[in-house]
């Protein structure tokens, strides 16, 4: 089944915003993503057509990135970060509190298509260990309590703000929001918080500054 021509239009203003066709392919994985609940073989090869790459570079970027799905997603993206320290943290016990509530394992999604649960290694959010994401929006400093309480009231239809940004909406909308970042929510929540500044501010009270180069010397 082709494409329509609404979504070939909305792939060509991607491919119109870079220098280089072939710089907008993720964006337009993101965008199929965000249609179609997952990367479908179509939608790989309007990418790659457009992209001016072949259907197999396509598919290797689709099955490199672990962002990009064979197989529908749910309606929300439950991230657990398990990798050294969220693990150390109590990772390993959010993830299993969350696939008991769920009853689903890593990759897979509940029966009625609402979450879809990923064991993740990293999320680049160390210093709020353990963090989960949901729909690739922040949670930090979860406890097994925490995330599962998430899931209900997410289930109950009830608004979840993330920690550190927007309210959470759906995973579908979050993957257009990374084909077109200029959504409008980039000044909702807090990015950078104190505990993310601790060290710098530790610094600046004890006059510590990164030592010179030899360069910047002279």
């Amino acid at each position: 089944m082709s494409i329509s021509e609404t979504t070939r239009a909305q792939l060509e203003e991607l491919v119109a915003r870079y220098p280089r066709p072939r710089s907008a392919l993720m964006p337009m994985l993101h965008l199929m993503q965000s249609l179609d609940g997952e990367v479908t073989p179509d939608g790989i090869d309007a990418c790659a057509e457009l992209a001016g790459v072949s259907p197999a570079e396509a598919t290797a970027v689709a099955s490199f990135y672990t962002m990009y799905r064979r197989s529908p997603g749910g309606a929300h993206h439950i991230g657990v970060c398990i990798n050294t320290l969220c693990g150390l943290l109590g990772g390993d016990a959010v993830y299993e509190a969350l696939s008991e509530r769920l009853g689903v394992g890593h990759d897979q999604t509940t029966p009625d298509g609402r979450f879809t649960l990923e064991r993740i290694e990293c999320q680049a959010a160390c210093t709020h260990a353990p963090v989960m994401t949901v729909d690739w929006e922040f949670m930090d400093d979860v406890t097994p309590t925490s995330a599962v309480d998430v899931v209900d009231r997410l289930e109950r239809g009830e608004t979840v703000r993330s920690t550190r940004g927007p309210v959470i909406r759906t995973w579908r909308d979050t993957e257009r929001s990374l084909a077109f970042p200029d959504d409008g929510l980039a000044a909702e929540g807090t990015p950078v918080d104190a505990k993310m500044l601790a060290g710098l501010s530790l610094a600046k009270e004890r006059g510590m500054a990164a030592p010179t180069t030899a360069q910047e010397g002279r």
